[in-house]
C-alpha cells in the first residue's frame, strides 16, 4: 500500500477517471488480442537477448553445464561408431569368424560410454533445473517489483485477471523455455556437428546422401512454425482474458448472484473459453504434425543411406560395420534438428510470453522523486490548493481550477454528487495522480518537492472501500505502524470500536482472515481498517465515507473515536451523510470539477445555495 491507509484507492479512483468501464466478461481496452489479427513476436533475438541479462551470475554455471553437454554429446557421438567397430569384429577375423578380443573390448567401451553419457545428462538436467527456476525467480520478482513502481492510472485501465496471467502464466511460458530449450539447443548444435564431422570422414558420398534431408526438415520446421507463432501469441492472449473474466466474477459474485447473472456469466466464460479451446487445439494440432512429419523425413534418410550404402558395400566400398555406424549417425544428425525444430515451438511460446512480461516491464513508472526532493519531516498539515486542474484524459477535465486553504489542525469536508471530483482532490494531494495544472502545497511547499515516501507517510486514509490482507487481524492492524506494541494495537481496536467483537471471535487477534476478510461482515472490516490508521497516529486524516458500511448505533461510537483521533490533525472527510459533517471547520461543495461553495454549514446554510438543496433533499425531502 503506498500510504498510511485502509484501501488502495483505486476503486474509488475510477469513478471519475473517464477511463471506460470494465465490461464482465469482456475487460477494457487493451485487455487481449481477442477479435484482433494475431501477431507474432515482435522481436525474438530482442526479447531472448533481454532476457539473457537475467542470467546474471548463472552464466558461470551455464558454462559447466555447457561443458557436460559437450562430453555426454562426445560419447553420445563414439556411440555409433563403435557399433560399427563391433560389427564388423564379427566378420573381420583372418579366418572369417569372429574377433572375441575386439568385440570384448569394444562393447566394455560401448557400455562404459553410453553410462558415462547418462550420468552427464543427469547432471545437466539438475543443474539446469535449479538454474532455470533461479533466473525466472529473478524474473517474477523484477515484474512484481514494476507493479508496485507503477502509476494508478496504470491499473484503472487493465483488468486484473489479465495481470495476474502475466505474473503466472506468462512466466511458466518462460521458465519451460529456458529450462527445456537451452540444454537442448546446446546439444542439439554439438550433435549435429559432432555426427556431420563422422560422416564426412566415414564416407563423405553417403554424407550427402543423407543430407538431403535437411532442407525438408528446414522448410518443415519454417511452414508449421510459422503459424503456431501466431496461434501461441493470441493463444496467451485468450488465456489472459479468461483470467480477467475468472477474477471479476469471483470477486463480484454477489454482485453476479444479486442481479441473477449467473447464466450470462457462464455464457461469457463459455464464449471465452471456447475461443481458447480453438485457438489452443489449432496451436496444439499444427504443434503436433510437427514431429509425425518429421519422423518420415528421418525414415526416407535412413532409407537413403540404406540403398546407396547397400550398392556401396556390395562393390567393397564400405563395411558393413560402416553402413550400421552412418544409420546411427544419421539419427544423431536428424534427431536433434527435429528436436530443434520442435524446441522452436516451445521457443516461440516462451518469448510470447515474455514479451508481455516485458511489455509491462516497459511501461512508465510514477515520475520519480526530483533530484533535490527533501524529506517532509514533522508536518503540521497546512494544505493549500492553487488553482488546481486535472484530467485522466486530456478530453474529459475532472477538476477545473480549484484552490482552497485548509489550516493546520483543520477539519474540511468535502461534499458533492458521484463523480464531481472529491476523491481526486484526495487522490492528488496524496499523490497518486499529479495535477496537470496549478499546484498543491503542504506546510508551505509544493508537495513534489517532497519525497514520495515521506509525503505518504504523513496521510492516513480510510476508504469507502476497505481492503484488507489474508492473515491475522492482528497483522492486518499492524499494517500501520508494524513496529507497535500489543499495548498500542489493542488501544486502536479500543478507539475503532473494533476490540469488542475481536474478543468474542474463536482465536481473536490471531483470527486468520480470508481474502479482504470475507470472513468478517462489512462492518467489521470497515472498524478494523479504521484501527489500522488510528495506529498509523497520522499528521493528516482523511476519511472517504469512513463509516458507510457502518449501522447507526456503532457510527455514533466511531464518530466519537474519529473525533478524538481528528484533534491535532488535519482532516479531510468525504461524505454523502451531511449529519456526520456539521462540525467541520470548513465545507467545500464540489460540483463538476469546480469548488463551487465554501463556508461552515451554518454559513452555507444561510446562502441557500447547492449545500442548502443537498442538505434540504436529504433530511425534508423536498424537492426545489
Amino acid at each position: 500500500m503506498s500510504a498510511k491507509g485502509s484501501g488502495n484507492g483505486e476503486g474509488q479512483g475510477r469513478r471519475e477517471t473517464g477511463v471506460p468501464p470494465a465490461i464482465p466478461g469482456i475487460g477494457r481496452p487493451g485487455a487481449g488480442a481477442a477479435g484482433r489479427k494475431p501477431v507474432k513476436p515482435k522481436q525474438l533475438g530482442a526479447t531472448m537477448l533481454r532476457l539473457w541479462r537475467y542470467f546474471g551470475s548463472e552464466r558461470k554455471l551455464l558454462i559447466l553445464i555447457f561443458a557436460f553437454v559437450i562430453g555426454s554429446s562426445a560419447l553420445a557421438v563414439a556411440g555409433p561408431y563403435l557399433i560399427g567397430v563391433a560389427i564388423d569384429a564379427m566378420t573381420g577375423a583372418e579366418d572369417g569368424g569372429v574377433d572375441f578380443g575386439l568385440l570384448e573390448v569394444v562393447l566394455l567401451a560401448l557400455v562404459a560410454a553410453y553410462a558415462c553419457e547418462g550420468a552427464l545428462s543427469f547432471l545437466q538436467s539438475w543443474l539446469m533445473a535449479g538454474l532455470s527456476q533461479r533466473v525466472v525467480k529473478r524474473l517474477r520478482g523484477s515484474l512484481f517489483g514494476k507493479l508496485q513502481k507503477l502509476p494508478l492510472r496504470f491499473f484503472d485501465s487493465r483488468p486484473h485477471g489479465e495481470l495476474m496471467s502475466r505474473v503466472t502464466n506468462d512466466i511458466d511460458n518462460v521458465s519451460n523455455t529456458v529450462s527445456q530449450s537451452t540444454v537442448q539447443l546446446m546439444s542439439g548444435f554439438i550433435g549435429i556437428a559432432g555426427s556431420l564431422t563422422m560422416m564426412l570422414i566415414l564416407s563423405p558420398l553417403l554424407t550427402l546422401a543423407t543430407l538431403i534431408t535437411v532442407p525438408l526438415v528446414y522448410l518443415l520446421a519454417k511452414f508449421v512454425t510459422s503459424r503456431t507463432g501466431l496461434l501461441f501469441k493470441e493463444q496467451q492472449a485468450m488465456l489472459g482474458k479468461l483470467n480477467g473474466h475468472i477474477e471479476e466474477t469471483i470477486t463480484g459474485l454477489q454482485v453476479v448472484k444479486a442481479f441473477n447473472h449467473e447464466k450470462k456469466s457462464i455464457e461469457q466464460f463459455e464464449d471465452v473459453n471456447g475461443k481458447l479451446l480453438q485457438v489452443s487445439l489449432k496451436a496444439q494440432i499444427w504443434s503436433g504434425f510437427l514431429m509425425p512429419l518429421l519422423g518420415v523425413i528421418n525414415n526416407i534418410g535412413i532409407a537413403t543411406i540404406a540403398i546407396v550404402g547397400g550398392i556401396m558395400a556390395v562393390n567393397g566400398h564400405l563395411s558393413v560395420g560402416l553402413i550400421a555406424s552412418f544409420v546411427g549417425y544419421s539419427r544423431q544428425f536428424v534427431r536433434p534438428l527435429n528436436e530443434m525444430a520442435q524446441i522452436y515451438n516451445v521457443l516461440l511460446s516462451g518469448v510470447a510470453g515474455a514479451e508481455r512480461v516485458f511489455e509491462v516491464m516497459d511501461e512508465q513508472e510514477e515520475e520519480p522523486d526530483a533530484p533535490d526532493a527533501v524529506k517532509l519531516v514533522s508536518p503540521k498539515g497546512h494544505v493549500v490548493f492553487e488553482n488546481v486542474s486535472f484530467a485522466y484524459r486530456p478530453d474529459v477535465p475532472i477538476l477545473r481550477g480549484v484552490g482552497f486553504d485548509s489550516p493546520s489542525e483543520s477539519s474540511t469536508a468535502l461534499v458533492g454528487p458521484t463523480g464531481a471530483g472529491k476523491t481526486t482532490i484526495v487522490n492528488l494531494l496524496t499523490r497518486f495522480y499529479d495535477p496537470t495544472g496549478g499546484r498543491i502545497l503542504i506546510d508551505g511547499r509544493d508537495i513534489r518537492d517532497y519525497t514520495r515516501e515521506s509525503l505518504r507517510q504523513t496521510f492516513g486514509i480510510v476508504l469507502q472501500e476497505t481492503y484488507l490482507f489474508s492473515g491475522t487481524i492482528r497483522e492486518n492492524i499492524l499494517y500501520g505502524k508494524p513496529d507497535a506494541s500489543e499495548e498500542e494495537l489493542r488501544t486502536a481496536a479500543r478507539m475503532a470500536n473494533a476490540d469488542t467483537f475481536i474478543r468474542r471471535l474463536p482465536k481473536g487477534y490471531d483470527t486468520e482472515l480470508t481474502e479482504n476478510g470475507g470472513n468478517l461482515s462489512q462492518g467489521q472490516r470497515q472498524l478494523l481498517a479504521i484501527a489500522r490508521v488510528i495506529l498509523a497516529q497520522p499528521s493528516i486524516l482523511i476519511l472517504d465515507e469512513a463509516t458507510s458500511s457502518i449501522d447507526t448505533r456503532t457510527e455514533l461510537h466511531i464518530q466519537e473515536a474519529l473525533l478524538k483521533v481528528m484533534q491535532g490533525r488535519t482532516t479531510f472527510i468525504i461524505a454523502h451523510r451531511l449529519n456526520t459533517i456539521r462540525d467541520a471547520d470548513a465545507i467545500m461543495v464540489v460540483d463538476q470539477g469546480v469548488l463551487q461553495e465554501k463556508g461552515t454549514h451554518d454559513v452555507l446554510m444561510e446562502r441557500r445555495g447547492g449545500y442548502y438543496r443537498m442538505f434540504d433533499r436529504q433530511f425534508k425531502n423536498v424537492q426545489t
